[in-house]
This record gives C-alpha cells, structure tokens and sequence, in this order.
C-alpha cells in the first residue's frame, strides 16, 4: 500500500491539543514544539513517529488547553556564582570588558519556571490518535498517487509492446536497405552472397533491441510487484524508473526509426510523470 508524505493529522480532548504535519522530505526529519517542562517527553514521542513512519518531514506542535499562566523567578543564588566566576576570570586574565545582565542573561538556566501539572499518559495517548489521524490522510492521499503510477507503468507497457511489434518490421526494413546500398557500390559478380548475410547478422546483433526490451519488461513487473506488496516504496520505485530510464537511452542509440523515436519520447514522458509521483510517497 503507497502511503504519501504529505498529510496532517491532529487530536484533542480536555488537556491537550496534538498537530503534526508531514511533508516530503529524502530522509526522516522531526521538528517539535512544546512547552519547557514537556521536554523530557521528546525522544519517546520522538520514537513513536519512526515507529510508524519512514520517510518524511514531521512538524509536531503540542499545546495544553487549559495552559495557566506561569510564574518566572530569578535564581539569585545562580546568577550570584555566575558572576562571581566570570569576574575572577576577567580579573586573573586581565580580560577588558564589562559583565552585566546582557552577560547573564546568555545563560539559561537563571530563571526558575513554576511546575506545570499534566497527565502523561493523557499526553501519549492523545499523540498517538494524532499519528493515527495523520496516518490515515496519507493513506489516502497515497491511494489517489498510487492510480496515477498504476496508469502511467500501463502506458509504459503498452508503449513497451508497441516498440516490439516494430522491432521485425524496423530489422526487414535495415536489411532491405542494407543489400541495395552494397549493390549500389558493388558489381554484381562480385557480391557475395555468404558475405552480405553475415554482416546482415552482425549489423542485426548491434542494433537489436529486444534485450532491452525485455529488461523493461522485467522492470515494470518489478515495480508492480513493490507497489501491491511494500509499503515503503519511494526509493525502490525511483531506483526501478532509473533503470528503465537507461534502457530507453540504450534504444535511442540503437534505433534510426522515426517511429520507434516517437513512442520512445513518449515513454521518456510517462516515466518522468511516475518519478515526479514517487517524490510524494514514503
């Protein structure tokens, strides 16, 4: 089942309110905003987003409802030893400059916060009907990603088997001009018959394409079989669409027929559409 990266979910009842959104991302990327004293939760909310997820950038904002207003107080007894040890620093070095609160202040720790009450295990479990939610919208979002990929690796297929109906027709038509370009050079009496079939059958094994043919044949059953069965399929499907990609180079170079050139640009076309999708999915 695809599962895209994009997506938000959120949950809340009568303590906290849980937003996370996901974007694309290459690799997995978590950003979190909570309040101070919450901070202690991080790693294990941290560890519940790569249990279910692979791939994707995660934005999680965590609120309380009932959030009251905290009183700060100043730690005297802390800014007092701070500044303390910086002046004998300053003394012993003959350090020039003045210490005042712009100095302290760049050290965190010398306000005091009230504690907050809250239910942690209220908290686990809102995230992770957050996860849910946020799960849910990329399943679906992945579902409507996965039938355009499905079209588009039928076209390729379909496209895949026009150019082998081609390939005899295109052979015959080499061959054919082939023996009259050595007729026109040489004189009848002259013209081995054992000779042209030969060079026939080595020009034949140098522009044939069937091998790579086959190879995208293999290729898409490949990715249909990712698509049905995996859930991460994001990198496989873009490695999977690379190789194809080179195989339908390998056909350009071989292939002089206008024909074959066309279908061979429209399947360049679907296999950049699939890889434009796949940069959307887990």
């Amino acid at each position: 089942m695809i599962e895209s990266m994009t997506g938000y979910g959120s949950a809340t009842n009568d303590k906290y309110i849980v937003e996370i959104r996901s974007l694309n991302h290459r690799y997995l990327e978590i950003f979190m905003k909570m309040p101070p004293y919450m901070l202690q939760h991080e790693i294990p909310l941290r560890n519940l987003i790569k249990s279910r997820f692979e791939r994707g950038r995660f934005d999680v904002m965590i609120t309380l409802k009932d959030e009251k207003s905290f009183g700060l107080k100043i730690n005297r007894e802390y800014v007092r030893n701070v500044y303390i040890a910086l002046k004998q620093v300053q003394d012993e070095l003959s350090i020039p400059g003045q210490i005042d609160m712009d100095t302290i202040t760049g050290y965190r720790d010398y306000i005091l916060e009230d504690k907050q009450e809250y239910d942690e295990s209220t908290l686990f479990d809102t995230f992770q009907k957050a996860l849910s939610s946020l799960e849910e919208m990329r399943i679906k979002e992945g579902s409507f990603i996965e039938k355009d990929i499905a079209k588009g690796v039928d076209k390729i297929m379909d496209i895949n088997n026009e150019i082998k109906r081609l390939v005899p027709l295109d052979y015959e038509r080499k061959r054919t001009k082939f023996i009259e370009r050595i007729k026109s050079i040489v004189t009848g009496e002259l013209i081995d018959p054992n000779r042209i079939y030969q060079e026939i059958v080595i020009m034949g094994e140098k522009l044939d394409i069937s091998e790579e043919l086959s190879r995208i044949e293999s290729h898409i059953s490949q990715i249909k079989n990712v698509i049905n069965n995996e859930k991460v399929v994001g990198k496989k499907l873009d490695f999977l669409l690379q190789e194809i990609n080179r195989e339908v180079n390998t056909i350009v170079c071989k292939s002089a027929n206008d024909e074959i050139s066309r279908l061979v640009i429209e399947m360049k076309s679907e296999i950049e559409k699939i890889r434009e999708q796949a940069q959307n999915i887990q």
